[in-house]
């Protein structure tokens, strides 16, 4: 959570005019697939502690967005005011609109939110430690027609092999990469249409982070949009195709992935470029190897607009 928003910028916009207003209606109605992701001029509050404000953001349908920050910006935030879950944590919207599938999800229930396609997989992974990973599995499945969630462990099960292996041991003995799985998995039961993502390789080991960036790939080639919060920046733009970097609780910065890997002020903040070898972040090295060298190559000269007062 970040403290009071400072005077500046309400965020910039570089795609042109802001679009038609979502629309209001019987939920019921909602058709997650018809399409994305919209917010607002969203503010949020904790108590008098303003955390987000006049923040915009869009996750077209099938697409991969990614939000970047630093520790306070907001991120963290922003994932709970679309999954519903800020009461949990004595937060509120004060202004501005949610929508997904073209109807406003702000103020809905978290459960309902779920039910209409939105799912979020929690930073530090939250796994039921007691129970098996099977039973995890079932409880992201609660209210799930038979068929449906069989479909869905399926689905789980391919992606992460190791969680059929490990069905019936608890989670809370899993090693943190396995546990990152099994909360993804956890998460696809409910046969989402927009997943959350936040923090998904903190913690983790390279070869882990990689295979969990890797697993987001296919589930995003499988139909499902992400709206991605990652700490390891180089690997968030690598994946996505939008990406916003949240300023004490503002959009600072937005744009496609491609332009903020090759801002000189992304690549020296974020990306570790500039600084000293021993300063950078590990797995932010963009030299010749890097899978974004040749898209950096390519956008080194584009810069991204920012809003004046």
């Amino acid at each position: 959570m970040s403290g009071e928003a400072g005077p500046g910028t309400s965020g910039p916009e570089i795609d042109g005019p802001e679009t038609a207003a979502p629309r209001t209606g019987n939920p019921r109605t909602a058709d997650p697939k018809s399409g994305g992701l919209e917010i607002r001029g969203l503010e949020v509050r904790y108590g008098p502690v303003r955390a987000l404000r006049g923040v915009h953001l869009a996750v077209p349908r099938g697409a991969v967005a990614a939000v970047l920050g630093a520790n306070g910006a907001g991120k963290t935030t922003l994932l709970r005011a679309v999954s519903g879950t800020l009461r949990f944590h004595r937060g509120a919207i004060t202004s501005g609109t949610v929508a997904f599938g073209g109807l406003r999800i702000d103020g809905v229930a978290a459960a309902a939110v779920v039910r209409r396609g939105v799912v979020q997989v929690p930073e530090g992974r939250r796994v039921f430690a007691r129970m098996t990973v099977a039973e995890n599995l079932r409880a992201g499945a609660l209210g799930v027609p038979g068929r449906r969630a069989a479909a869905a462990r399926e689905r789980v099960l391919e992606l992460f092999p190791v969680l059929a292996e490990r069905a019936h041991q608890r989670a809370g003995l899993l090693s943190g990469g396995e546990q990152q799985m099994l909360a993804i998995g956890r998460a696809l039961m409910a046969g989402p249409s927009l997943l959350l993502l936040d923090e998904p390789t903190l913690g983790l080991a390279p070869l882990m982070a990689a295979r969990i960036a890797d697993t987001v790939r296919q589930i995003n080639a499988q139909g499902t949009s992400v709206l991605l919060v990652e700490q390891n920046a180089a690997m968030a733009l690598a994946l996505a195709e939008r990406a916003y970097v949240l300023e004490v609780g503002e959009v600072a910065l937005s744009g496609p992935a491609a332009d903020l890997a090759a801002s000189d002020e992304v690549r020296r903040r974020y990306l570790g470029v500039g600084m000293p070898e021993t300063d950078r972040p590990v797995g932010t090295d963009l030299g010749p190897g890097h899978e974004g060298h040749e898209r950096l190559e390519r956008h080194e000269r584009t810069r991204l607009a920012r809003w004046t007062a």
